[in-house]
């Protein structure tokens, strides 16, 4: 449980990493907005990012996965339409900026995963 609370710390702190630097057109105006924008996230890669991964399957074949990173980014554009407080300007660098939250998330899950027993 701890964990998963972590993970959107973790999440949400990037993202105001990511708008303090004034880097990929991020604004956040503040810890409540990041933390809700992580849980909508979270939110939106459970339910919708799979159904548009089966409506673009073609798409993922042709491009060997790479066409997920567009999904991610797609996510994000919703998960900001649906924040307050959160947005991304451009669509560059919302594709980039789920790429960044892709290997933050990614990263933070390989060190926290539990060994096998």
């Amino acid at each position: 449980m701890i964990r998963h609370v972590l993970y959107f710390v973790v999440i949400a702190a990037v993202m105001i990493l990511l708008s303090n630097l004034g880097w990929l057109g991020f604004h956040v105006d503040g810890w409540k907005a990041a933390l809700i924008a992580a849980l909508v996230l979270a939110l939106m890669n459970t339910i919708v990012k799979p159904i548009l991964f089966v409506l673009t399957l073609p798409f993922t074949i042709l491009t060997l996965g790479l066409f997920l990173l567009v999904l991610n980014a797609i996510t994000l554009w919703l998960t900001t339409k649906v924040v307050p407080g959160f947005s991304i300007h451009g669509a560059l660098n919302t594709l980039l900026g789920a790429l960044v939250l892709s290997l933050v998330g990614s990263v933070w899950k390989g060190m926290t995963k539990e060994p096998r027993r």
